[in-house]
């Protein structure tokens, strides 16, 4: 009698699902845009990427990989988990087999404000992201911004009735990083200051760059996109307010390629470029 091949576990089928969803549906779902003269190249906010089939190359950085999982562990900077939790959460799936069902979208899970960590969050964007306390203070106070057990600062994304929709998460310890919290919907919501519209809106790349955008310019209205993204699905709405719309993405090669993928779309969006690479370096360095 022979012995009963053992079932694969239930992660590795889920890992092997989402290894298999197209690199183009990643690089869509992560803001990056294809370049007009190459099909194979594609800007993204860690560079100019080379895509053949299910393998990648990143020939600035010198890194590479193969599979959905490693092209957003790439993308964004997660490990495993987080990265499955991402494709998840935004849609990326594999190909459905007929008669199969399309799993739901993951709900949103916030991170539990952790208050114990929260003097440390407030003290790394003071003295390291140079943010000022009369911003941060009110946005403590209300909800907005608050620190989590892994002593993360937790920038909530609100929809149009003010709900959370999402957050972005950014770490605060010697080693960058960023994320978003599992089942964020970035095409609902995002994190804005002053939450309450103006004559003219700053689009930038992240709660920190809004924030600090907004120390530089407070008359405007700065909002994140939560990364470089050509056409986030409420922007038609911001458009149709009025007033005046401005792309403040970084001043770089993805930065520039996505605000002029965005303009192109929306004509009537102004480019407004940080004298630094990004609007927190301008905060911190006063240049």
């Amino acid at each position: 009698m022979s012995a009963r091949t053992p079932s694969r576990p239930a992660w590795q089928e889920r890992a092997d699902r989402l290894r298999a969803v197209p690199l183009t549906v990643v690089l869509d779902r992560s803001g990056a845009v294809l370049d007009r003269a190459d099909p194979h190249k594609w800007h993204t906010a860690q560079g100019v990427l080379s895509v053949t089939g299910a393998q990648f190359m990143n020939w600035h950085r010198g890194r590479g990989g193969g599979g959905a999982i490693d092209l957003v562990m790439h993308l964004h900077g997660v490990g495993f988990g987080q990265a499955l939790e991402w494709l998840e959460a935004h849609g990326a799936t594999s190909p459905i087999p007929p008669g199969v069902s399309p799993q739901p979208r993951p709900p949103l899970r916030l991170p539990e404000p952790t208050p114990e960590h929260l003097a440390h969050v407030r003290r790394y964007l003071l003295e390291q992201r140079r943010l000022p306390p009369a911003l941060l203070d009110p946005l403590i106070a209300t909800g907005h911004l608050y620190a989590d057990a892994r002593a993360n600062a937790v920038f909530l994304l609100r929809g149009p009735e003010g709900q959370p929709v999402g957050a972005e998460l950014r770490g605060t310890g010697p080693v960058p990083w960023r994320g978003m919290a599992p089942g964020s919907r970035k095409d609902r919501g995002c994190f804005a200051v002053p939450t309450t519209p103006r004559a003219v809106s700053i689009l930038c790349e992240s709660a920190i760059d809004a924030l600090s955008c907004h120390v530089l310019h407070p008359d405007a209205r700065c909002l994140s996109t939560a990364g470089a993204r050509p056409d986030p699905a409420w922007l038609a709405n911001l458009l149709a307010q009025g007033g005046t719309v401005c792309c403040g993405f970084d001043l770089d090669p993805t930065g520039e390629a996505m605000a002029q993928a965005m303009i192109a779309r929306h004509p009537l969006i102004q480019r407004l470029r940080p004298s630094r690479k990004d609007w927190n370096e301008v905060l911190r360095t006063g240049v």
